[in-house]
């Protein structure tokens, strides 16, 4: 439920954020998102236990997973935003491949940092005080941006639109948005249901799904998904590249059937054996690394005005009902069907073909 609520609440931040960043400007919003996100994990390590305090604690605790969603809600389309903002066009979609992998850099660094809290603590230890640890390491790394704050501008592109705009001008990003950008709004939900779909299911719930089917050694397992992360990060980078030099649809196109082929080779190879398991993962992670192309896109469908609330309507929509329904739907249905994962991927990967045949064949 925890899990489920904050991804909930996304779509709410998402939008009331945004609103605010596309009228007050992307630098003021970031510092809201940070100081929220930060303040709410604070709280989240000082909360008395239900021992302490009854019900009072995890309703304190739900209230404050709220708050944190509604904060994030915004903190990933506006990286997005912020960097496409500031370099030049011809640059968007290799610096956002670079912010995409960076997320995923942060996945590793969660997995190593629980996995040393679970090795290096008793389960009485964990449930006494060390739950609040990674709250407290959280809260301290939200505010790390603040520590270049001063050199961090306004986007240029905000304040272009600012002085152009005549005194009398009243902003009203929703209305606009409904109006004007329902086709954009259409596409940039279908392009956030890939990247919400692949990282939700290959970084965040393909070993536990694999586990409910197939039997491997636990320490080898955990070490290939770590390693296919790590070549999910090259993927994006590489993927960013060449999408700056080639057609967006065709490299798009490309990419998502490799990931189609390698997610069943992947899920053969597991039926089979499962020797190879290291290159097999490595090789999953480098085809999803696609996801690292489609903010650069994303960030192109909106016009300046709406761009910041455009972006979190599509991301947190798109990744609220993906977080939701899921985590539930592939478990129930992998224990009927072991080859669920990779027919879930295949359905988006053939939705990644159509968007790539589409975008292919409109003008550069």
């Amino acid at each position: 439920g925890l899990f489920a609520i904050g991804y909930l609440a996304r779509p709410l931040g998402g939008i009331i954020f945004g609103r605010y960043g596309d009228i007050k400007g992307r630098k003021p919003i970031l510092l809201i998102s940070i100081l929220v996100t930060a303040a709410s994990l604070l709280a989240m390590a000082c909360l008395p236990t239900y021992g302490q305090w009854g019900l009072i604690a995890p309703t304190l605790f739900i209230v404050l997973r709220l708050i944190q969603g509604m904060a994030f809600g915004l903190y990933v389309p506006l990286a997005w935003v912020f960097v496409a903002e500031h370099v030049p066009r011809q640059y968007s979609s290799v610096s956002c491949s670079y912010v995409t992998a960076s997320f995923y850099v942060g996945v590793l660094f969660s997995n190593a940092f629980f996995l040393w809290l679970t090795n290096s603590m008793t389960t009485e230890q964990l449930a006494n005080y060390g739950w609040r640890l990674p709250f407290f390491i959280a809260a301290i790394l939200s505010l790390l941006p603040l520590l270049a704050w001063r050199w961090i501008d306004e986007s240029p592109f905000f304040l272009e639109m600012k002085n152009s705009k005549p005194s009398d001008y009243v902003a009203k990003p929703f209305n606009l948005l409904f109006k004007h950008c329902k086709h954009s709004l259409f596409i940039g939900m279908v392009l956030t249901l890939i990247i919400a779909s692949i990282t939700t299911v290959v970084v965040l719930l393909l070993p536990d799904l694999i586990e409910l089917r197939f039997t491997l050694d636990s320490d080898l397992f955990g070490f290939s998904h770590s390693l296919g992360i790590v070549f999910m990060v090259f993927g994006c980078i590489f993927y960013g590249i060449i999408s700056n030099h080639q057609n967006f649809g065709k490299i798009l196109t490309v990419g998502s059937i490799l990931l189609i082929a390698q997610m069943f080779a992947f899920f053969y190879h597991l039926q089979a054996s499962g020797d190879y398991i290291l290159i097999m993962y490595a090789l999953l992670g480098f085809c999803a690394g696609i996801v690292g192309m489609i903010p650069a896109i994303l960030v192109q469908l909106f016009p300046t005005n709406v761009r910041l609330t455009g972006m979190a309507f599509c991301y947190n929509i798109a990744y609220g009902i993906v977080g939701v329904l899921v985590p539930f739907g592939l478990g129930y249905a992998t224990l009927y069907v072991s080859f669920s994962p990779a027919l879930y991927i295949a359905f988006i990967g053939f939705i990644g073909i159509i968007m790539g045949i589409y975008f292919y064949n409109l003008p550069e």
